[in-house]
């Protein structure tokens, strides 16, 4: 097992790059992106840098050069012939060739486009533009880029003492909250915290305490990597991306409001199974199970993104129910800021009453708090998103309106086609 502490104080970052591989990105952007490869290989889109966590300065923590260095290490990068293997003639959700013979060719091929990065004030505004299956996968990297590089300048003002034993104070952190986790009978939960992890060496030793600690309870990662590398099962579905973007995409109202439905008959005709997820909460959960066609409600499940977690789980139910399901036959995935509290009192008062899982991000794979002074590692917001569709702003609005974003003409006007009607502010912890 790697000495992480050793490998942090001999700085030796250049066997220790951020990204290490095209496939060290979470699952579902390689499934969104074959389906966008197909279906909309020209479309224009903008991504951008957001820190909702303003507090944290990252241009005045990170060095502008080795934030250069590392995008333009992850632009050098190409698929690997044991990763396209992988790829080609793994199993994944029950499907093998899950990727299709045309989309490996197209991304054997590929290496990631250009960035623009420039300093404003003490915050960095990085943003990338070209086709839109290619600048979809600049999200997870320039994240994981991010956030590594915050936590290596923090680990850089340690001893090598102090860094051993901040590293054994997280681990057992990490075993404790596994420990707990235990004692929760009938658990399913995998690791979703590629894109805010503090680093890649810690996601992968966070990874393999799972799969010990928790056996078949530890049901996979999001991280295809190190799916890949610990032979586990790589999880994930689908993300707010696809209707922000079909959404922008809209030449009127009436196509708006049928928008996030298009992507699911998208999705319907392409993935099946535990792959029909269901991620209602772009432009407001109710409306958009209310509006619903029949056909969705024959889904396998839902994902809890945003919003209260257990108020956006009975909904789920109430609309199952009233379209004639038996919600005990449904997944729910939870997702959204989970620690150990969270998971045990959702699992609490939903198993039973549907089938439950986690999908366990920051707080697994970035729980550094209060581990050095002035908790200078805390996990913070940082998100990278889709704010542009050939030439139109993106909207998301979401069951919490702190993780809304869009110009504000076109939020209101969001609201307005989709019905969303008042919201309760929570706070947004990572």
């Amino acid at each position: 097992m790697v000495d992480i502490a050793t490998r942090v104080y001999n700085h030796a970052w250049k066997i220790d790059p951020i990204v290490r591989s095209l496939i060290d990105t979470d699952f579902y952007k390689l499934l969104m992106c074959q389906s966008v490869q197909r279906s909309h290989p020209g479309t224009q889109v903008t991504f951008s840098l957001i820190n909702r966590s303003t507090r944290i300065p990252l241009a005045r923590l990170i060095d502008e050069g080795e934030l250069r260095e590392q995008l333009d290490h992850v632009r050098s990068l190409s698929l690997a012939r044991g990763e396209s293997t992988w790829m080609r003639g793994n199993t994944f959700y029950g499907k093998r060739q899950m990727f299709s013979p045309s989309f490996m060719e197209w991304f054997e091929g590929l290496r990631l486009p250009a960035y623009h990065l420039e300093r404003r004030d003490d915050q960095y505004e990085l943003t990338f533009e070209g086709n839109w299956p290619e600048v979809m996968l600049w999200e997870i990297p320039a994240l994981a880029v991010l956030m590594e590089l915050r936590s290596r300048a923090v680990l850089a003002t340690l001893g090598k003492f102090e860094l051993q034993v901040l590293y054994a104070r997280a681990m057992t952190r990490l075993w404790e909250k596994i420990e707990r986790l235990r004692a929760i009978k009938g658990l399913k939960i995998a690791d979703f915290g590629t894109r805010r992890r503090h680093s890649f060496l810690w996601q992968d030793w966070c990874v393999q305490a799972m799969a010990e600690g928790l056996g078949d309870a530890f049901i996979g990662t999001s991280n295809c990597r190190i799916a890949m590398r610990r032979d586990i099962e790589a999880i994930g579905t689908n993300a707010h991306e696809l209707p922000m973007v079909y959404s922008a995409l809209a030449d009127d109202d009436a196509e708006l409001a049928r928008a996030p439905y298009k992507v699911l008959e998208d999705w319907h005709e392409e993935h099946d199974g535990n792959l029909r997820i269901i991620l209602p909460d772009t432009y407001g959960t109710e409306g958009f199970l209310s509006r619903a066609p029949d056909w969705l409600a024959g889904w396998t499940g839902i994902r809890i993104d945003s919003g209260d977690p257990a108020a956006g789980a009975e909904t789920a139910i109430r609309w199952w129910t009233e379209r004639g399901e038996d919600p005990k036959q449904k997944l729910i995935i939870f997702s959204d800021g989970l620690d150990v509290d969270k998971i045990e009192e959702l699992h609490s008062r939903f198993a039973g009453r549907a089938k439950v899982s986690f999908g366990w991000g920051t707080l697994l794979t970035n729980d550094f708090r209060g581990l050095v002074p002035d908790d200078a590692l805390a996990p913070f917001s940082l998100v990278c998103k889709a704010v542009a569709a050939d030439g139109r702003p993106t909207v998301k609005l979401s069951d919490n309106p702190n993780k809304a974003m869009g110009p504000a003409d076109q939020i209101d006007r969001y609201k307005r086609v989709f019905g969303v009607g008042a919201q309760q502010k929570l706070d947004v912890i990572v």
